[in-house]
């Protein structure tokens, strides 16, 4: 049996209007051209689907059981038809991502937010881990975008990498707020918050000072850069943390007489990644994620950037 579609709707205008004529008008054709598809179609089958008598067409039983088929056949189609257009417009399907901690409290569920909007039927799971679980995640097919740490290159993820400057956070009414760099000498002694021993962040800034023969006054030994933000506008220390940290601090309009945000030399490197599943295809929604992400963090270091480069002209 090799019925069509367009066989079946045709069958069902003439079910409804029970007229060849009306139905022609209702899917375009002409009328012989119907007559000839419900002929071929009865063929098909192998049985009639309708009385002709005097002009009229009565339906058979089973011309009224095959209808009550094609309609659900046809129902199954739109439906189908109606779900392919969600999936191409992004507004259905599944994205699972998961985000280190630096990123999961204001820069990516912002993004996310942005991403979501029109996308009702779009199922999401944000999950925070810390990077090397990310990278297990991705590299295991569990979830679709990882953005963490840069991690060790293999097979099993493919990944982008950025290298971010780290910045100065100090508190807006130190005299080191009116500097454009500031430098280990300009905190030799002074308290400071850092992450946790062996982080790369803490080791490199460890070193600066110690090549700068200043004191490295670790007040403070964090996990995540984030609550250290709140010690240095309470005046309590010093930091020199991750770009994205900095960044989320910024988008979330913070009173500016709080922090501020500087340059700091020599150069503390933080590197992130966006990690997604090799030896697969990616989804549409989990491509055009991804490439929103990319979007944001290239603008992000843009206007930290900017901001670094209007605080010098000061």
């Amino acid at each position: 049996m090799n019925l069509t579609i367009r066989q079946l709707a045709t069958f069902r205008e003439v079910m409804r209007s029970g007229s060849v004529s009306q139905a022609a008008r209702a899917v375009g054709r002409t009328q012989p051209a119907v007559s000839t598809m419900i002929a071929n179609l009865e063929e098909e089958l192998g049985f009639a689907l309708f009385v002709r008598e005097r002009g009229k067409l009565t339906p058979t039983p089973e011309g009224n059981y095959f209808f009550e088929e094609s309609e659900a056949i046809l129902e199954r189609i739109d439906r189908t038809q109606k779900t392919v257009q969600r999936i191409r417009l992004l507004e259905e399907g599944k994205l699972r991502i998961a985000c280190h901690p630096a990123a999961s409290s204001v820069f990516l569920p912002r993004l996310l937010t942005e991403f979501l909007t029109g996308k009702d039927q779009l199922e999401v799971s944000l999950i925070m881990r810390s990077s090397d679980v990310i990278e297990d995640l991705i590299a295991s097919q569990q979830y679709d975008i990882g953005f963490s740490e840069t991690p060790e290159s293999r097979a099993s993820i493919d990944q982008i990498d950025y290298d971010l400057e780290c910045v100065c956070a100090v508190p807006a009414c130190d005299p080191l707020a009116s500097a454009s760099v500031i430098t280990p000498r300009d905190l030799d002694g002074k308290p400071l918050a850092v992450l946790f021993e062996g982080h790369t962040t803490a080791t490199q800034t460890e070193a600066a000072f110690l090549s700068e023969g200043c004191t490295f006054n670790k007040r403070l030994e964090l996990r995540t850069f984030l609550p250290g933000l709140q010690f240095v506008a309470a005046g309590a220390c010093y930091m020199i943390c991750d770009m994205i940290t900095a960044y989320s601090y910024l988008l979330q309009d913070q009173r500016p007489q709080q922090l501020a945000i500087r340059r700091f030399r020599p150069r503390i490197s933080n590197s992130v990644s966006v990690l997604t599943p090799g030896y697969t295809t990616q989804a549409l929604t989990s491509h055009a994620f991804r490439q929103l992400l990319i979007d944001a963090i290239e603008g992000m270091k843009r206007d930290v950037e900017n901001l670094l480069e209007n605080e010098r002209s000061v």
